[in-house]
């Protein structure tokens, strides 16, 4: 069975954003933590990424890593970002969707 996780980063907190989820996210596939993870871009967190360029750049190193990103079509056409996060690599979807199957999954899902 794979090791899977799914980090739902939602908080508008930039420092939350640096120091813990991009972070974290940045190392987690080649350290071997994880086998698969991706990293879903929720709520007011869609805002704050496509205003911030560190943030921007830490995310290329994310997914560099390998590590998928999404991010809610409802939050990001609500804050008009949807296109710049596209731009970004980010993947616009139904996060609902990928969010309900993977708790009714194998995979682990953490919150912030």
């Amino acid at each position: 069975m794979a090791n899977k996780l799914l980090l739902v980063w939602s908080t508008e907190e930039v420092e939350v954003a640096k120091k813990m989820i991009l972070l974290y996210s940045s190392v987690i596939l080649e350290r071997g933590y994880w086998d698969e993870a991706h990293l879903m871009i929720w709520g007011p967190s869609a805002r704050v990424l496509a205003e911030n360029e560190a943030l921007q750049s830490m995310l290329k190193t994310v997914q560099a890593s390998g590590v998928k990103t999404s991010a809610c079509v409802v939050c990001s056409d609500d804050y008009g970002v949807s296109d710049q996060l596209e731009t970004l690599g980010v993947e616009i979807m139904h996060t609902g969707e990928l969010l309900t199957q993977a708790l009714q999954s194998d995979w682990k899902v953490i919150t912030f």
